[in-house]
Formats: C-alpha cells, sequence, structure tokens
C-alpha cells in the first residue's frame, strides 16, 4: 500500500507563523523585555554609583579627621553658638582685593596651596591643615594654619610674594555652624545670625568676622562650615 504524506501549503505555514508572531501575549512579552532590560541595567550602574559615592565619601571623611586642626575649648555653648578659646597659632597668609567669597577663596586658595606644596625656596612640602579661614573686610584675607611642628622663622620663603607669615595671639571666639557648601549668601546669613544673637545675649564683639571651612572640596556630606567673630572681654 502506497504511503502518501501530505504537507501543509507554504502560505498557510507562513500565515501560521505570522499569527505567531503577533499573538497578543508574544507582544506583551516583547514589551516587558525591553521596557525591564533597560530599568536593570540603570539600576545596575545606580548602585555602583552609589557604592562609589559611598566608599569616597568614607575616605574623605578619614582624610579630614587625620587633619590637623586649630586647637580650642568651649567656653559656653548658647542653642545657637559656642564662644571658644582660641590656641596662639602661626598661620601663612594672602590678601586680595574684593570682598566676596566666590571672588577670592579660589585665588586665595591656590596661593597658600602653592607654598605648602612646594612653592617656596626649597622645595619643601608642607601638611594640609584645618580650617581654612577667610577674614571678611573690604578686601579679603585666607589663612592656612601652620602645623604645630614648623616654627615660622626655620620655614623658607615664599616663591611668591604675596604669600606672608602671621602669628595670631590666643583669642576668644564666638562661632556659628552650618553645613553644605558656602556661597556668599549663606555666609552673610550666618554672619547675620551670629551678630543678631551676640546682641541678644549681651556679648559685645569687635565686628571683625571669618569664614572657617574644614573640608576638601571632594566631600561631599557631613561638611562644616563656621562663621566666627571675636569678643570682647
Amino acid at each position: 500500500m502506497e504511503r502518501t504524506t501530505q504537507l501543509l501549503p507554504k502560505t498557510n505555514l507562513r500565515s501560521g507563523l505570522g499569527a505567531l508572531n503577533t499573538h497578543p501575549l508574544n507582544i506583551r512579552t516583547a514589551q516587558v523585555f525591553f521596557l525591564v532590560a533597560p530599568m536593570k541595567t540603570l539600576l545596575i550602574v545606580a548602585i555602583a554609583l552609589a557604592v562609589i559615592l559611598a566608599a569616597s565619601q568614607l575616605w574623605a571623611h578619614g582624610q579630614v579627621r587625620q587633619t590637623e586642626t586649630l586647637p580650642y575649648q568651649v567656653v559656653k555653648a548658647y542653642p545657637d553658638f559656642e564662644v571658644r578659646r582660641y590656641a596662639t597659632a602661626n598661620f601663612i597668609t594672602v590678601t586680595m582685593a574684593g570682598d566676596t567669597y566666590r571672588a577670592n577663596s579660589g585665588q586665595g586658595f591656590r596661593t597658600l596651596a602653592g607654598y605648602i606644596f612646594g612653592g617656596n625656596a626649597t622645595g619643601q612640602k608642607i601638611a594640609m591643615t584645618s580650617p581654612v579661614e577667610m577674614e571678611m573686610d573690604s578686601t579679603v584675607t585666607m589663612k592656612f594654619m601652620l602645623p604645630a611642628a614648623h616654627d615660622p622663622k626655620d620655614l623658607p620663603a615664599p616663591n611668591d610674594a604675596a604669600v606672608r607669615f602671621s602669628t595670631e595671639r590666643e583669642r576668644t571666639l564666638a562661632a556659628i555652624t552650618f553645613s553644605g557648601f558656602a556661597n556668599d549668601e549663606r555666609i552673610v546669613e550666618y554672619k547675620d545670625l551670629l551678630f543678631a544673637a551676640l546682641q541678644r545675649e549681651g556679648i559685645a564683639h569687635t565686628g571683625q568676622w571669618s569664614l572657617l571651612g574644614y573640608d576638601p572640596p571632594y566631600r561631599l556630606i557631613g561638611r562644616r562650615n563656621e562663621v566666627v567673630v571675636e569678643v570682647l572681654p
């Protein structure tokens, strides 16, 4: 007996595949795939960036903790500010024209950093300290504290004649603290808050105030800034 095999017409096969490809369930599956795949990639990238950011900020925090800071003792703490006694300390300074943070912070930092990073007669490198002080007036004077181990008389002359040495006597300062990145608006805001608080408490001061910045620019979280003014006896 002769066996015969019946083949589907090609047109029917093609139409069957076409029906399969256009089935609503398959279309939905493809849509979900093309939506989920990029989202998973973005999630992985976001997690990786978060881990990198967290690691960098932990490192920055460690760097700040290892930096020598200007020593002080808290004389009295008020709700909005502290009165502190600061010990005598030596500084390198540079005075610049202009009276704003924005106009002078970058220039002042580059000038003083140039000295401690080897821009001096012998190429000597000196450790960075904290905080960086900016004395605000009709001109701006930026100050880096010299590490306690260094005597200014033994340090090499700066290559930049604008860099000077100075000694700050023991002094009593009122200090108000704020977080985040400093700018002229926030600095003046907190200066006004400090002056108002001092007036409310009946504490006289010289009116000569400064900004103290404690953190390197790569520290994004937990930044510390202060406005300080010298208190009269």
